[in-house]
């Protein structure tokens, strides 16, 4: 059903990460365009999930754990693009391109996938999500009046910004989590709302299973 209505995902995956541009400054990351058909990414960008209000606190996504979103069991049943999206990043040759170009062990892990949804006055202080996190996709949807200037913030520490991703609809950011892949949000305006998807591989250490798109069921690459 989703392959007729959306086309092989996969492999028009695996096609976008095969041409991802890497970038070794200031930490290994690669910048990829046309992840998605266009079909799906219309989807996707539709998901009307309710929106958090930020009540005057941001920094970190964690101050609002109860209005965040995820391609979870329930919302790949209720919705076709979560559980499309979910499936191509949990098939086992996606997993294996993705272990294999980006250099990271992604076997016996789980896929996490979360909605973002930003509104104005949101900020994320430089982190680098090293620990449970083993690779981070972070893919962007909304293409609102100057959105193209709401990229990812890119820091060579935490103190020193050097640069930001380009942002637009299903254009994404790679990286590897590392003790230097140091990355954020600078507060700036945010007119309407700032989509995203943020895909991790997390290990079996992460307690919050009721996240993962497939919390029974581990990755494997063969």
């Amino acid at each position: 059903m989703t392959e007729e209505k959306y086309g092989h995902i996969g492999q028009h995956v695996k096609t976008a990460f095969v041409n991802a541009q890497a970038n070794p400054s200031p930490y290994r990351h690669w910048l990829v365009e046309n992840l998605f058909p266009d079909a799906l990414l219309a989807d996707i960008q539709a998901l009307d999930f309710p929106r958090p209000d930020l009540e005057g606190v941001s920094g970190t996504r964690e101050v609002h754990n109860k209005s965040r979103h995820y391609f979870d069991q329930e919302n790949k049943a209720k919705y076709d693009c979560c559980a499309a999206v979910a499936a191509a990043f949990q098939a086992p040759d996606v997993a294996a391109l993705i272990q294999d170009k980006f250099e990271t062990n992604i076997e016996g892990s789980s896929l996490r996938i979360e909605y973002a949804q930003d509104t104005d006055g949101f900020w994320l202080e430089p982190h680098t999500d090293i620990g449970v996190k083993l690779f981070t996709l972070l893919i962007y949807l909304s293409d609102g009046p100057g959105h193209e200037t709401l990229g990812t913030d890119i820091y060579a520490s935490r103190e020193d910004h050097v640069g930001r991703s380009p942002f637009g609809p299903n254009q994404a950011m790679i990286f590897v989590p590392a003790d230097n892949t140091w990355h954020g949000f600078e507060r700036r305006p945010i007119e309407g709302v700032r989509k995203s998807l943020i895909v991790n591989y997390v290990t079996p250490e992460w307690r919050a299973r009721e996240q993962l798109a497939f919390p029974e069921d581990p990755i494997t690459t063969g």
